[in-house]
């Protein structure tokens, strides 16, 4: 696209706007494949006469009527048109600006409803975690296949194949389009809030490459999150999932230097923490507690980072109270994962010695063979209670087992400390 200001400016709308567009046309259709198909002709339509005509005064609402516009003509087309669409066209087609207006409005009137049923269609158990997230991030993000190939570091030709296979299987198992109910509720949701999770993680933490963050995934995850808590504004996991992505955001500054070079919790400039994301994630933490949610996964996980952010040095940080909320996180959520940030916070709290036979006792779980970061928290409890050469071999071995450039680099210099 052209670097132009009205360029600029159809993408800029493009983003925030193409959800909207998509959710509302499948709704109208009940086919998520057009419904993108014709979302991008309107982008197409907007491109040939906004730089024309100018950005008009409303450029979602121009979206979403050039889109429903051409839905209504491809029906038309297809002789589908049942008397609610002749309806509909025709009061399209009136060109008085109020009338057009309030027909708009008639239209667009239940467009949260919308863009929620979208969230729980691109997210449907149905899909591989790969698929859902590469649909999510292109039908709600409004990323294109090589932006997400480049974020996830693979080939657009594999995310494109994802997306219309996630398309197909969509289609091939009748998914409704429509916001689940009851018990499926809670398993659809645990679902949708997992892969917003995994595109934050993937951007705070890089898996691999040579960059330690994604930090554009880590915006578009938080953008998701704070739609999904404005949709399911009762939904407590909902707000302490966006509670935990805010807090852990307002780090991103702090966490490299200014080779890139990863900068470690405890020796983070906590001056560099953006305050503002810091209580916007009290505040929805508080809304999760307020709404019974306090002993949510989600929630737990933001108490801890809310523990950290209260603290404004290191030696401040409360680890005792960490430790106890990992306890709570391990009683409703059980993760070998959970259970070492349980140990690297006892360490913290009574020593490296209490906590190693924590640490030891992962050694032998099946998936934490290949985590690099269990013989890394081993390595520096090792280094701590000055069993340098066992520390060496944990730091070398962590070293070997992570993809990330940043992170070996970091892990191996902790290596040669133990040897120094």
């Amino acid at each position: 696209m052209s670097s132009s200001p009205t360029h600029r400016a159809i993408d800029a709308v493009w983003r925030i706007e193409s959800a909207r567009v998509i959710a509302g046309l499948a709704r109208m259709l009940r086919d998520l494949d057009l419904a993108e198909e014709l979302a991008q002709d309107a982008l197409v339509a907007a491109l040939e006469t906004w730089p024309r005509d100018g950005v008009p005064d409303n450029p979602g609402a121009w979206l979403m009527t050039t889109a429903k516009r051409r839905a209504i003509d491809r029906l038309r087309r297809l002789q589908l048109l049942d008397r609610k669409h002749e309806e509909l066209a025709r009061e399209l087609d009136d060109a008085h600006e109020e009338r057009r207006a309030r027909d708009e409005d008639a239209l667009d009137h239940d467009i949260d409803d919308d863009l929620l049923r979208l969230v729980f269609v691109s997210c449907h158990p149905v899909l591989s975690m790969d698929a859902r997230v590469a649909l999510t991030l292109r039908l709600l993000c409004g990323l294109t296949t090589d932006e997400i190939a480049r974020a996830f570091l693979t080939s657009e030709p594999t995310v494109a194949q994802r997306i219309v296979r996630a398309k197909r299987t969509l289609a091939d198992a009748d998914v409704a389009f429509e916001v689940p109910r009851g018990d499926e509720l809670q398993e659809r949701l645990s679902s949708v809030l997992g892969v917003i999770y995994l595109v934050f993680n993937e951007g705070y933490s890089a898996t691999s490459g040579e960059g330690w963050m994604r930090p554009a995934l880590c915006e578009e995850a938080l953008r998701l999150g704070r739609m999904l808590a404005a949709l399911a504004s009762r939904e407590p996991e909902v707000h302490g999932l966006l509670a935990l992505m805010e807090i852990q955001a307002s780090r991103l500054p702090a966490r490299v230097d200014r080779e890139g070079a990863p900068v470690l919790l405890l020796d983070q400039d906590r001056g560099r923490w953006d305050r503002l994301l810091i209580q916007r994630g009290f505040d929805a933490l508080a809304r999760a507690e307020r709404l019974g949610g306090a002993f949510g996964p989600y929630a737990l996980q933001a108490a801890i980072a809310a523990c950290h952010a209260r603290a404004h040095t290191a030696d401040a940080t409360d680890w005792n109270r960490i430790a106890t909320l990992y306890a709570a996180l391990a009683q409703v959520h059980p993760s070998p994962v959970v259970e070492l940030n349980r140990a690297v916070a006892v360490s913290m709290a009574t020593g490296p010695a209490s906590a190693l036979p924590l640490v030891d006792r992962l050694m032998e779980e099946p998936a934490m063979k290949q985590y690099h970061l269990l013989p890394s928290v081993r390595g520096d409890l090792l280094f701590k209670l000055d069993r340098r050469d066992e520390a060496r071999l944990e730091f070398e071995r962590a070293a070997a087992l992570t993809r990330n450039a940043r992170e070996q680099a970091l892990l191996l210099a902790r290596a040669r400390e133990c040897a120094a």
